[in-house]
């Protein structure tokens, strides 16, 4: 998929409004190397590494490890800035996390929540009807709206931006304050040649489906998840490197940030807990920014802009 000329143009259009510099995030495991869950000094070991890079971060659930409990408290005090994630599959499961969300949202000022996102790729997966899914988006946003002083908190979710781009999935956007889209070149086995044009053109899509779905480009939109595998087997012609990861942060994370579009890039750190993907082993573990031991970066993370 090439991005031509007249592409650029139209995402040009489709941002116009957006601020100079798009933000920079990083998507965090909860979980250290043996695969046990995080405490609240993990996660401050975690800020102390990244913090001269992003003050902000992205989880997916409230429950799974404890996880607001946990990090909240770390967040507080490094002063960071939090993307929250509820599960809502299934119920039982989203029942934990509403508690959860409940309960330790409070140990944190609302200014600190960048935004909380009501399920991961559920739409791609087929988790959630589009309308259901846009039920448990109001089900949370009243929920953090009823608590005094976090009325402001944009409740949104997160999918994969092929499905953001198509209508009949319009009820979870529409229902949404904040839409975060994921795109992978990598999982769409472009070559290094390529990546860049294919994940801008994803973005523009899904930027201008959200946008006409609301009405508005006044809408927090964010990329929720992009990068490049820095070790594990090729997928199709796109290949797990650390150059060619260091190519991709360059010419596709600096490149669209510059363009004013928010990002949350996966992920931080290595989680080589993980299992293997079939077909594609040793890669799933190798998406970090950071080794889990690191305390630099795999790459020069900086952007000329």
């Amino acid at each position: 998929m090439r991005f031509s000329v007249l592409s650029f143009a139209a995402l040009s259009a489709a941002i116009s409004s957006v601020a100079a510099i798009g933000e920079l995030g990083f998507d965090l495991g909860v979980k250290v190397a043996s695969g046990d869950c995080k405490y609240t000094a993990d996660y401050l070991s975690d800020f102390e590494t990244i913090k001269s890079y992003t003050d902000i971060v992205r989880v997916y659930s409230t429950s799974d490890c404890n996880t607001l409990e946990y990090l909240l408290p770390a967040v507080k005090q490094a002063g960071m800035r939090v993307f929250i994630g509820v599960w809502p599959t299934d119920d039982s499961h989203f029942a934990l996390d509403k508690q959860a969300l409940t309960t330790y949202i409070t140990e944190v000022d609302a200014s600190s929540i960048v935004g909380i996102t009501v399920g991961s790729e559920a739409l791609y997966r087929g988790d959630l009807t589009p309308s259901a899914l846009a039920d448990a988006i109001n089900e949370v946003r009243d929920l953090v709206h009823a608590i005094d002083g976090y009325e402001s908190v944009p409740v949104g979710t997160a999918d994969s931006w092929n499905i953001l781009v198509d209508a009949a999935n319009s009820a979870a956007v529409t229902a949404s304050d904040v839409v975060l889209a994921n795109a992978f070149s990598y999982w769409q086995g472009q070559t290094m040649a390529n990546s860049s044009h294919s994940f801008f053109d994803d973005i523009m899509q899904a930027l201008q489906t959200i946008q006409t779905a609301k009405g508005s480009t006044d809408i927090s939109f964010w990329i929720g998840e992009t990068g490049w595998p820095t070790e594990g087997q090729s997928y199709e012609s796109s290949i797990p490197s650390v150059d060619n990861a260091a190519t991709f942060w360059q010419e596709s994370i600096c490149a669209i940030r510059a363009w004013g579009i928010n990002t949350l890039v996966f992920e931080a750190f290595d989680e080589t807990w993980k299992p293997e993907t079939s077909g594609v082993e040793g890669t799933e573990q190798h998406w970090g920014l950071f080794a889990e031991d690191g305390v630099s970066p795999k790459y020069s993370l900086s952007c000329n802009f």
